[in-house]
């Protein structure tokens, strides 16, 4: 942790406050305001593999103003020396996945987000906390509830912060939408329906790799409608079932999930209907329905814009950058104990990782698979 007196937020589109009641936001101004000097903690991260994702994380770094990114971590030399030079990364934070253990003694990193295969996250994080660093995992956290659970003792052993890159718990729209529930804008909340899915493209990539990604769309694309019918419900559910349907056995090899169709039922009586699909495009949409109004959003979990209307009309917050906000509330969360409106701690990912656990099971035996114990 330091503080740098010239750490200048440059302000733009993607750094408007938030309108939100009893929220402090993580950018600060809004359009037409002069350069604003922020003058506190910055959480210095180092990126975990250099991929797809950690390329879009990074550029969006750019832009924080808690957050700094000064640590890369990459089995690939040539990718690491491009990112040294791109983001001015000197040698001595630099290292690969067989020395990273080293960083436990370099002061200058304080936190390592973890960007990596989903079968990796279980010995790179516990590694991470070994090393006495704060730990960024992103989602899914684990393959399964057992890995999640002994990475959270793990990092609780070693008195570090486990956080999950659930972007969208900082997405202004969404937010409106859980502030609108909290204050009973839509009555008795009845049904969620939750669509997640696209058409994966190259067949030898990793997701499509049992042994890398522990499974397949559900892993993926539909854990974002499991969490977001948490969140848009506001309550954990007591069942679950499921059924998959798969066309393509070429591509979508055994323990690939192609498709997934997963029902969920909550102590409020609110009921969730949602699909996980690597095979059909344009599915990208959350709906809200209780007794006094509903909410929708089209698309719901896109890196951006998000679009949304309710019962009372369009959605008009702003539209930032996901990851910037993400990373900025992160170093708050981190540095500052700031508690988020919808947790994204490990406690968090494992209520996800328990659930679709139980979606598998419900899916591969057609059991309705309770949840309660």
């Amino acid at each position: 942790m330091n503080t740098r007196r010239d750490f200048l937020q440059k302000i733009g589109a993607s750094a408007l406050m938030l309108q939100l009641a009893n929220v402090t936001s993580a950018w600060s101004n809004t359009p037409g305001d002069s350069e604003t000097l922020y003058d506190g903690p910055v959480l210095r991260v180092a990126i975990m593999g250099l991929g797809g994702y950690a390329t879009i994380v990074a550029k969006a770094m750019e832009t924080c103003t808690r957050a700094k990114l000064v640590g890369l971590i990459s089995g690939t030399p040539s990718k690491m020396k491009d990112w040294q030079a791109k983001y001015n990364i000197p040698d001595k934070n630099c290292y690969n996945y067989q020395t990273f253990d080293q960083v436990k003694n370099n002061p200058d990193i304080d936190a390592i987000y973890v960007i990596t295969p989903n079968a990796l996250h279980h010995d790179q994080i516990i590694r991470v906390a070994k090393a006495g660093k704060h730990a960024i995992c992103e989602k899914p956290m684990a393959l399964n509830a057992k890995e999640a659970q002994e990475m959270i003792d793990a990092c609780k052993k070693a008195n570090v912060k486990l956080l999950v890159g659930y972007r969208m718990h900082f997405e202004p729209k969404t937010l409106e939408i859980i502030r609108m529930r909290n204050a009973g804008e839509f009555g008795k909340i009845m049904f969620f329906q939750g669509l997640c899915g696209f058409r994966s493209g190259n067949p030898s990539q990793w997701r499509l790799n049992k042994q890398l990604a522990g499974g397949g769309s559900m892993m993926d694309i539909g854990i974002y409608a499991l969490n977001g019918a948490r969140y848009m419900i506001g309550e954990e559910p007591l069942w679950v079932t499921a059924q998959e349907t798969k066309t393509d056995t070429v591509k979508f090899k055994e323990g690939i999930d192609e498709t997934i169709q997963f029902q969920m039922g909550f102590p409020s009586g609110a009921v969730a209907s949602c699909l996980s699909t690597y095979n059909m495009n344009n599915l990208d949409r959350f709906f809200l329905t209780g007794e006094k109004g509903f909410a929708e959003l089209q698309p719901s979990t896109g890196y951006g814009p998000i679009k949304g209307r309710t019962h009372k009309g369009e959605l008009v917050q702003p539209e930032p950058t996901h990851q910037t906000v993400q990373m900025d509330e992160m170093a708050q969360i981190i540095l500052e104990g700031k508690k988020p409106i919808v947790p994204i701690d490990g406690e968090e990912a494992l209520k996800d990782m328990k659930i679709i656990d139980a979606i598998y099971s419900a899916a591969k035996t057609g059991r309705k698979i309770d949840l309660k114990s």
